[in-house]
């Protein structure tokens, strides 16, 4: 069993920053890959970024060259970089954990950028 805890959502105007992060628990030496989802109301829940434990990355091209994902091995966490932040990027973002096959989840932060 892996367990997520999230950090950083919040209120932020188009333009600016906002930094989350999420630190793993239990079973962490199982986890292959750790990543970000974000579900906007009335859409289905998208991937945003993911790094492996190779530490390859990828992100949705509606985030490339604005969010960075990076991790903390020492900490057990990961962390998303959201810089240049836009109203469509409003949703609630969900911490992912692959583990063994399984799927984990974070109890999801809400993120809305508005002026």
């Amino acid at each position: 069993q892996v367990q997520l805890v999230e950090s950083g959502g919040g209120l932020v105007q188009p333009g600016g920053s906002l930094r989350l992060s999420c630190a793993a628990s239990g079973s962490i030496f199982s986890i292959n890959a750790m990543g970000w989802y974000r579900q906007a109301p009335g859409k289905q829940r998208e991937l945003v970024a993911r790094i492996t434990s190779g530490g390859s990355t990828n992100y949705a091209d509606s985030v490339k060259g604005r969010f960075t994902i990076s991790r903390d091995n020492a900490k057990n966490s990961v962390y998303l970089q959201m810089n240049s932040l836009k109203p469509e990027d409003t949703a609630v973002y969900y911490c992912h954990a692959i583990a063994k096959a399984d799927d984990y989840w974070g109890q999801g932060n809400q993120v809305t950028i508005s002026s």
